[in-house]
Parts: C-alpha cells; sequence; structure tokens
C-alpha cells in the first residue's frame, strides 16, 4: 500500500495508464521538474506527491497501470490494486480526480479490450470515480498529434457513456498537449469542480 501520503485534508490525483504523459503534466501543473519521466512505460512506481506547505492541498501523481513493457504481469496487477485502493481510502478528500489518457491511442486501446469478459482499463477507472462519487475530468493528453481533434473526442465521449458532441461535456473532458504546455482546458475544467467545491482558493494552482 501506498503510505507516503502528506497529511493534507484536500487533493487532487492524477490517474491513467502507463506513458500517458502523467508525470509530463504533473510538472507542467507544479513548476517542478523533479518528477521522473521517462520513455519506458513505469517509470513512476510509487504516487508522487507534490504539496504547499501553506496549504492543506497536495496533487498526486499515482503511478500507471495497464500494460508495460517489460514489467511482470503481477507487478502490474499489484500496482493497480494498490491504485484502487488509495482512490478508495482517500476518496473523501480527492476533490478532483484527473484522468489521464493518450488522445491519439485510446479510442484503439479501448477498442481493442472490449468484450463480454473485458473491460478496458480506462473505461473501467472512469466508471470507478464516477461509483466513488469523485468529480472526475478526462485530459485528452497528446492532442497535438491528432489530426481529426473533434471527431476523436466523440469517439471517446461514445466509449466513456457519455454523449455527443462532446463539447457539452467540457467540464469531463479536457483535450491537451501537457508536452507543449496547453493544458488550459484541463485547468478550466478543474476550476468548475473545485468551485462546485467552494474552493476558489485553489484556482491559483490551476
Amino acid at each position: 500500500m501506498f503510505d507516503t501520503r502528506p497529511n493534507r485534508e484536500a487533493e487532487v490525483v492524477l490517474v491513467g495508464r502507463s506513458n500517458v504523459g502523467k508525470s509530463t503534466l504533473m510538472r507542467e501543473l507544479t513548476g517542478h521538474s523533479k518528477f521522473a519521466t521517462g520513455g519506458s512505460p513505469g517509470v513512476t512506481r510509487k504516487p508522487n506527491h507534490y504539496d504547499w506547505a501553506a496549504e492543506d492541498f497536495v496533487i498526486t501523481d499515482l503511478p500507471g497501470f495497464g500494460f508495460m513493457s517489460g514489467v511482470p504481469e503481477e507487478v502490474r496487477e499489484d500496482i493497480k490494486r494498490d491504485v484502487v485502493q488509495y482512490v478508495e481510502e482517500y476518496a473523501d478528500n480527492i476533490l478532483v480526480a484527473v484522468l489521464v489518457v493518450d488522445g491519439k491511442a485510446v479510442v484503439d486501446i479501448i477498442d481493442r479490450h472490449s468484450g463480454p469478459e473485458e473491460i478496458p482499463h480506462d473505461v473501467e477507472m472512469f466508471g470507478f470515480l464516477q461509483e466513488l462519487g469523485v468529480p472526475t475530468v478526462v485530459a485528452v493528453n497528446k492532442m497535438d498529434k491528432v489530426d481529426d481533434r473533434d471527431e476523436r473526442l466523440d469517439d471517446l465521449a461514445e466509449r466513456l457513456g457519455l454523449y455527443t458532441p462532446w463539447q457539452q461535456f467540457d467540464e469531463i473532458l479536457a483535450p491537451i498537449s501537457a508536452k507543449r504546455g496547453n493544458i488550459e482546458a484541463l485547468n478550466q475544467a478543474v476550476r468548475h469542480h473545485l468551485h462546485e467545491q467552494q474552493r476558489d482558493d485553489l484556482f491559483k494552482f490551476f
């Protein structure tokens, strides 16, 4: 179990598959470069927390789950279980969960893993967060590599059980490019949920 969490009441968590750019997004959000990123999946094995001493608030980058090249299946399952347990344990503290997906690949990955006995990880995690009542933003990353932007976002909305056009869910679906520093759509979506929970004081972080 992850036991490194600072003693902070309010939290925003980043979750998602391995190698979708969570740690890059974490650096962009916090302005700090100490978070490890890498071309190989599974670089983050333990949560990365960034907290502000003067604020009762922490941003957490949880390890990536799903397939990771060169990582044994039992290790992958352990990581996923730990992520699920962390989110369950701190659900009441999590003001917003940010589910990061790879905009270029996510629809194909979901379709590849859909079947009568298989729920794709991204869809499963989105549903899990909804069940827990945790406000969720899907940060659709790497959109600079996508040509048919609106069509791709509509397809993703449908896979997540949302209606099209995707724009009516701009507080849930946020197209971004973390590597290019283009995360304004995410910041606006996160602020929407913070405002609903009367936490406008945290706007300065987003």
